[in-house]
């Protein structure tokens, strides 16, 4: 396939991108969109890439030992042949297609062949249940699915008119009422009708059908629900698969690198540093599969493939700081962390033993990366960075609507259209107002900016809170938490006072080796007073388990209500009954 001239615009904008990859103020000032009227990034971009390539695109390690090693010119291939088998089953542009799989070959390979076939693709993850899958398969109007054999049975109690495709079964017999995946692969059971996938001939043959507009639906994403019912955020062909080129910059990709994203299938982050952001930079996906995290194995599965770049949430930069980092003898050129801030007791940590500093970033389902400190920054500690390239960033007051102001809401400036952006929340068209209104994308999330532009993350809107008529900000006082070896993680939460009217609150998971006792709730309190103004110190401590969502964000919502409501699901302590 020869390169286009959306092609060629992406290139150079991609270039432009990794030639000032260390030069924050150049690659902010110069960078531009490409805004091609047409783009499928599978056909013109991954394909491109792909001709004649054997360097490696996809490396999946599993528990066990094993193996799977791809090039980009084998991905090419496959997703064309599974292309072209889910159009011999009736997918067609504009149809909708549940997919939920894990880490496995088939996740990429449907992603690729779907953007081909100009359908949009529900990203799901397996952990879901019936309830989930029943209002993804309305909502999301789906056609098809395309699911683990281990999964089908969610799918006995989800009505609906859709075509079922089993991915992984065992034999020639897929569970009853489901087409069997591995038929695109030929053999027992592949459709041998001419032209159609089951003959080798037709197998790297595909053919588009019809052209891609660049704002066509690509991709329809359930967000977490972390404060209420998900949200079903639009994506085009341009808005992920270009507006990544701002991720790759803040994750640093180059060309042959090896980068590890752990992120569950199913995710926004799985798409941004799994999929578009390390194929834009032609760096291979590495993937380490595993059903209890084992740091240890991690780091040993890190030094043996020769990764490159690391990305993790804050959970498992929290798991990681419990064991021996200095295990990893090779650590990576660049680690980034995303997802919820990253608390500056576990940047110090990694520093220590790995000599590099984790950098944060901060997006939403519904963006790329909008703020980040990307390489060559001077990092200022509890910063999240600067506004990323092809961004325009603002925090207005959530009271007056004053744009510009020193702390507010982060919101993207819209004047000159972010490609990055959702197209909006579907089927949902007076959320969409209000969130794009007055001319900015307003994301919910209140930061602080200084002088020079850095962007600080106080939180969640909804999450921020007023003691004895101070604001509270959840996240400075889990930081101040988490500082102590006796916390593992930490949520603050208002609970209701008779003089404050509320107080800090804090829900305290344990490290190994302390105990939910009174006599650590002490420890804690000391710590709290020690680190902590007046104003701002925990008052109450209770240890109980995490409330999280899917993908492993703490459910404040979830602590707040039962808060309020004095549910306990712990042991709790107040710091004046203890003195």
């Amino acid at each position: 396939m020869t390169a286009t001239s959306a092609t060629e615009r992406f290139r150079a904008a991609r270039d432009f991108l990794l030639e000032h990859r260390a030069d924050y103020e150049t690659a902010y000032e110069g960078f531009a969109w490409p805004r091609p009227d047409r783009f499928n990034w599978a056909l013109e971009w991954f394909d491109v890439i792909a001709a004649g390539n054997d360097r490696t695109a996809l490396h999946i390690v599993e528990e066990d030992g094993s193996e799977t090693k791809l090039s980009f010119a084998e991905m090419s291939a496959r997703s064309d042949r599974a292309a072209n088998w889910l159009r011999a089953r009736g997918v067609r542009a504009g149809d909708r297609i549940i997919v939920m799989l894990g880490n496995q070959t088939e996740l990429w390979e449907t992603a690729l062949a779907a953007m081909k076939l100009r359908a949009v693709v529900i990203p799901a993850t397996p952990l879901l249940g019936p309830a989930d899958l029943r209002d993804r398969v309305e909502r999301g109007r789906a056609r098809h699915v395309i699911v683990r054999a281990e999964d089908t049975g969610k799918f006995d109690d989800v009505p609906g008119e859709y075509i079922r495709i089993a991915v992984g079964t065992d034999s020639t017999a897929a569970p009853s009422g489901w087409l069997r995946y591995e038929e695109a692969y030929g053999g027992p059971g592949a459709c041998e009708a001419p032209g159609t996938l089951g003959t080798p001939a037709a197998a790297e043959v595909f053919e588009p059908d019809g052209v891609t507009r660049a704002d066509d639906p690509l991709m329809l994403y359930f967000t977490s629900g972390t404060t209420a019912r998900p949200k079903l955020v639009e994506h085009t062909h341009t808005s992920y698969p270009v507006g990544h080129l701002a991720t790759m910059y803040w994750i640093g990709l180059m060309p042959g690198d090896v980068h590890l994203n752990i992120s569950s299938p199913g995710w926004a982050k799985h798409a941004w540093s799994n999929l578009f952001a390390p194929w834009n930079a032609e760096a291979t996906v590495f993937i380490h599969n595993y059903t209890r995290f084992d740091p240890a194995r991690l780091m040993a599965e890190m030094d043996r493939h020769g990764v490159t770049s690391f990305c993790a949430p804050p959970t498992v930069w929290r798991m990681l700081i419990q064991a021996d980092l200095t295990q990893l003898r090779k650590p990576p050129r660049e680690v980034v962390a995303a997802g919820e801030p990253l608390n500056p007791e576990v940047i110090e940590s990694v520093r220590r033993a790995w000599g590099v500093t984790i950098r944060d970033g901060f997006g939403q389902t519904e963006t790329a990366v909008q703020v980040s400190n990307s390489p060559g920054q001077r990092l200022k500690e509890g910063s999240m960075g600067r506004p990323s390239p092809g961004f325009r960033v603002t925090l207005i007051d959530p009271v007056s609507g004053r744009p510009d102001v020193d702390e507010g809401e982060i919101c993207l400036d819209l004047s000159n259209d972010p490609v990055g952006l959702m197209t909006g929340y579907h089927g949902d068209p007076e959320r969409t107002a209000e969130a794009m209104a007055g001319g900015y994308y307003r994301t919910g999330d209140i930061g602080s900016r200084d002088a020079e532009g850095y962007i600080t993350y106080i939180g969640r809107s909804d999450d921020v809170f007023k003691a004895s008529d101070y604001k509270i900000s959840p996240f400075e006082l889990e930081s101040a938490l988490l500082e102590h070896e006796a916390v593992a993680e930490a949520a603050v939460v208002p609970a209701p006072d008779p003089l404050r009217l509320a107080v800090p609150k804090a829900y305290v998971v344990l490290a190994e080796g302390w105990e939910p006792d009174a006599d650590t709730a002490k420890v804690l309190f000391a710590h709290s007073r020690a680190v902590l103004a007046p104003y701002k110190r925990v008052r109450r401590i209770e240890f109980a388990e995490l409330p999280k969502t899917v993908s492993g964000k703490i459910r404040r919502i979830e602590l707040r209500e039962r808060t309020a409501n004095g549910d306990g699901a712990g042991t709790e302590y107040s710091e004046g009954d203890l003195g």
